[in-house]
C-alpha cells in the first residue's frame, strides 16, 4: 500500500462527524413509488432528529432499503444498499455504499450503481457480491431494463487496487442473465453470492415464482460471465408467492465458526432463507444440499412454508448474510423499515434503518440459527449499572436508573423456581403473535408475563414490554412464549403498532431465561434464550424519548421471578456519516 493510499484511507476513516450532507440512504422493497413526493428539491427538508438511531446503520436522509452484496475485502467491510437519492420514500434506486472497518462506524461513499444503460436503465435493483480467485470482486444484482424486464447484470471494480473499490464498471456484455420464456421476466430477481463446486463451476441462485409457487432458480457458468439455468430448481415450494432476495450457505455442525459458501462436506448442513414478497416476513429452514444434483432438501425439523423459521419475528425483512474471513464467521444484515406513515417519513427526511449485524451459527441441537449482535458493538458502551438478586413479586416492576435509557444494551438473566404455575397450553395455538395479541403483557398470568419495559414515559402511559410467559404443554413439556408489544408504545395515531411473538425453543432445567435488547430511539431488537427468537420492533414514542425515557423489569405472573443478573449500558453512538 503506498503513501497516498494510506493516506486516502486515513482520511476517510478519521472523520467522524456524525451526520453529514451528502450521507445515502436505502430502499424498500416495497415497490410502490410515490412520484409527488421525489425531487432533489427535497434535499433541502431539514432532518429532524427525534426517533432518529444513535448506533444503528442509517443514512443523513431520505430513504433507504435492502441490504446488497456485503462483503470484507482487504481490511475493509463494505455495504451496498438499495437508496433513493431524491427522497424519504421508494424509488430512484441506486446502490449506495459505504465502507467501514468495525461494521459499526461507517463512511458513506458515492453510489456503486446508477441506472444508465439499458439494461438497468429503469432499476438497479438487489443483488450480492462474490469474491473470485485472485481477490477480484463481482457484483451480481438484477436491473430492470428498457423493456421493464427483470435481468441480471455484474459489475466490477474500475481499480483493484483501491481499497475502498469506489468507481464501478458496468460492462456492456450485460445482461449475463435473461429470463426465457419459461421464466415470469417480473419476478425473476436478487442474484445470491456465488459459490464455487467441485468441478469448476460457479453457481447462484434468483428469487422467482411460477403462479404461486415460490422458487429459486439455479445458474451455472464456467467463467461468471456464461450462465445457464439448471433443468430444476435448487428448491420450490407451493402457495408461497415470490421469493425475494434468496440467501444459501452453509454452517457448521458444531461450533460458532462461519464457513465461505463454497464450503460441502458430511460435516456441514445448508441454509436456504427467502424473503416473502406476499405477507412480508422471512423464513428459512436448515437441510442438506445435493452437489451433484443441486437439489436441496429441508429436515423435517421446521415448516417449509410460510410458519417456518425466521431470523427475527419482527420489522426486519430483505436480509443478505456474508462470511467475514477476517474473523471466521458469517454476519447477517436485515432492514427494519419504518411503522409510522408515508407523510412523517417525508416529514422527518429518511426512511429505514438496518438492523445491528448479527453473527449467525447452528444451534447445537442442529434445528435452528443462533444469532448474536457483532461483538464490535459492545464498544459503544461505555455507563454500566447492574442489578443482582432482585426479586419480582406479582405487578411489580423496577426503575433501573443511571443510564440513557433512549439509548441502552441491556442483558438480563431471569430466574423462577417453579413451574408448577405454568398456565395451561392450547394446542390450537399455532400462532406466536396471536397468542401475544391475545394475553398482552398487563394481564396477570402464572409463570410471566415478565421481562422489561423499554421506552416508558414517566408514568407508564408509553411503554413497548419486551417478555416471556411460559405455559405447560399436555406432554408435560414447557412451551416459552417471547412477545414485543408495541401496541402501547406511542401515543400519537396513525401507526403501525403491532405484537410480535415467537416461541423460544429453549430447555429450561436450569430455571432460567436470558434476555438481550438493544434500544435505541425508534427501534427495539431483542435476543431471546441466548439468541434463539430474535424480534425487531419499530417505535415512535412522544414522551418517552431522549432523557425522558424510562427502562423497568417487570412480573405480571403469580410465580416470583428473579432477576438474577442485569447489566444495562448507555451507549455512544456510531460515526455514520
Amino acid at each position: 500500500m503506498n503513501f497516498f493510499t494510506l493516506l486516502r484511507l486515513l482520511l476517510v476513516f478519521s472523520s467522524c462527524s456524525l451526520f453529514v450532507d451528502n450521507g445515502f440512504v436505502v430502499v424498500q422493497a416495497l415497490h410502490k413509488v410515490y412520484p409527488e413526493l421525489q425531487s432533489l428539491e427535497n434535499n433541502g427538508t431539514e432532518i429532524k432528529q427525534l426517533h432518529r438511531t444513535g448506533f444503528h446503520f442509517q443514512p443523513y436522509r431520505h430513504w433507504m432499503n435492502d441490504p446488497n452484496g456485503p462483503m470484507y475485502f482487504k481490511g475493509i467491510y463494505h455495504l451496498f444498499y438499495q437508496y433513493n437519492p431524491e427522497g424519504a420514500v421508494w424509488g430512484n434506486i441506486v446502490w449506495a455504499h459505504s465502507v467501514s472497518r468495525d461494521l459499526i462506524n461507517w463512511k458513506s461513499l458515492k453510489p456503486a450503481l446508477s441506472p444508465s444503460k439499458p439494461f438497468d436503465i429503469n432499476g438497479c435493483w438487489s443483488g450480492s457480491a462474490t469474491v473470485l480467485p485472485g481477490f477480484k470482486p463481482v457484483i451480481l444484482y438484477t436491473g430492470i431494463d428498457s423493456q421493464n424486464r427483470q435481468v441480471q447484470n455484474y459489475a466490477i471494480p474500475a481499480n483493484l487496487s483501491d481499497p475502498l473499490l469506489t468507481e464501478w464498471v458496468k460492462p456492456d456484455n450485460n445482461p449475463i442473465v435473461e429470463p426465457g420464456t419459461e421464466v415470469n421476466a417480473s419476478a425473476f430477481r436478487d442474484p445470491s453470492t456465488a459459490w464455487l463446486s467441485f468441478n469448476g463451476h460457479w453457481k447462484t441462485i434468483i428469487g422467482s415464482r411460477s403462479e404461486q409457487t415460490g422458487m429459486a432458480y439455479l445458474y451455472r457458468s464456467k467463467d461468471f460471465l456464461n450462465w445457464t439455468k439448471a433443468e430444476q430448481p435448487l428448491h420450490s415450494v407451493p402457495n408461497t408467492g415470490m421469493w425475494e432476495c434468496p440467501d444459501f450457505y452453509p454452517v457448521a455442525h458444531f461450533g460458532r465458526f462461519g464457513l465461505d459458501a463454497s464450503v460441502t462436506g458430511n460435516w456441514v448442513k445448508h441454509v436456504l432463507k427467502v424473503s416473502l414478497d406476499l405477507t412480508r416476513y422471512e423464513y428459512y429452514t436448515v437441510g442438506k444440499y445435493y452437489p451433484m444434483a443441486d437439489k436441496y432438501v429441508p429436515d423435517n425439523t421446521s415448516a417449509d412454508g410460510w410458519s417456518g423459521l425466521r431470523y427475527d419475528y419482527g420489522n426486519f425483512y430483505a436480509s443478505k448474510s456474508f462470511y467475514d474471513p477476517m474473523r471466521k464467521r458469517r454476519v447477517l444484515w436485515g432492514w427494519a423499515n419504518e411503522s409510522d406513515s408515508v407523510q412523517d417519513d417525508v416529514s422527518k427526511g429518511w426512511a429505514g434503518i438496518q438492523a445491528i449485524p448479527r453473527t449467525v451459527w447452528l444451534d447445537p441441537n442442529g434445528k435452528q440459527l443462533l444469532q448474536w449482535p457483532v461483538m464490535e458493538l459492545n464498544r459503544l458502551r461505555w455507563k454500566r449499572v447492574t442489578m443482582i438478586h432482585q426479586k419480582l413479586v406479582t405487578g411489580q416492576n423496577v426503575e433501573i436508573k443511571g443510564i440513557t435509557a433512549a439509548q441502552a444494551d441491556v442483558e438480563v438473566i431471569f430466574n423462577f423456581s417453579s413451574l408448577d404455575k405454568a398456565e395451561a397450553f392450547d394446542p390450537s395455538w399455532v400462532d406466536a403473535q396471536a397468542v401475544c395479541s391475545q394475553l398482552g403483557s398487563t394481564a396477570q398470568g402464572g409463570v410471566g408475563p415478565f421481562g422489561l419495559l423499554t421506552l416508558a414515559s414517566e408514568n407508564l402511559e408509553e411503554f413497548t414490554p419486551v417478555f416471556f410467559r411460559i405455559f405447560k404443554a399436555e406432554t408435560n413439556k414447557h412451551v416459552v412464549l417471547m412477545c414485543s408489544d408495541a401496541r402501547s408504545s406511542s401515543l400519537k395515531d396513525g401507526l403501525y403498532k403491532p405484537t410480535f411473538a415467537g416461541f423460544v425453543d429453549i430447555d429450561l432445567s436450569s430455571k432460567k431465561l436470558p434476555l438481550r435488547s438493544l434500544i435505541d430511539h425508534s427501534v427495539i431488537e431483542s435476543f431471546g434464550g441466548g439468541g434463539k427468537t430474535c424480534i425487531t420492533s419499530r417505535v415512535y414514542p412522544t414522551k418517552a424519548v431522549f432523557e425522558d425515557a424510562h427502562l423497568h423489569v417487570f412480573n405480571n405472573g403469580t410465580e416470583p421471578i428473579t432477576v438474577e443478573y442485569l447489566g444495562a449500558w448507555s451507549m455512544r453512538s456510531a460515526c455514520v456519516n
